[in-house]
């Protein structure tokens, strides 16, 4: 009933659609409106991961552009900043995930949050055509439920 299309995700043709009947409608109109709502979560995770490291990436350059001995406000958290000095403004923590950071050079640490801004760029353009595919899906499934529902209601 289902032919795969590019990226193995289930591609449905209209002929399909509107041989199915209202019951397989409405469960295909909730899964894909399911997976759409999915998409739309990881498209949103995506775009705050990319604008952590962008703000990362930028408070490495102004770091690179501090002498050393400046006085500066460190932040522990979010909200918690403590005095500090600057050491040495050359090697930087990189937080590479799951509790583990790596020493790095300044260019080494804006080097990978470039690089990990390009990588989350290209998943969320792929990740934004299939929720666009799916969306266009649920959609098609959503007027010819209506269509065939509009049949089937008796008419005064």
């Amino acid at each position: 009933m289902a032919s795969k299309g590019s990226g193995g995700t289930t591609m449905m043709r209209a002929g399909e659609i509107e041989k199915m009947s209202v019951e397989q409608l409405k469960a295909v109109k909730e899964q894909a409106d399911l997976e759409v709502n999915v998409l739309q979560d990881s498209l949103n995770n995506i775009r705050t991961a990319t604008a952590r490291l962008e703000i990362a990436s930028n408070a490495l350059h102004d770091l690179s552009l501090r002498p050393q001995g400046k006085k500066m406000l460190v932040p522990l958290t979010a909200s918690l900043y403590v005095p500090g000095t600057l050491d040495d403004a050359d090697k930087v923590l990189v937080d590479v995930g799951t509790g583990y950071f790596i020493e790095k050079t300044m260019v080494e640490g804006q080097d990978y949050c470039e690089r990990k801004i390009s990588l989350l760029k290209s998943n969320y353009d792929q990740l934004l055509e299939v929720a666009t595919k799916k969306k266009s899906i649920a959609d098609e499934v959503g007027a010819i439920l209506q269509v065939k529902l509009k049949q089937l209601a008796p008419t005064p």
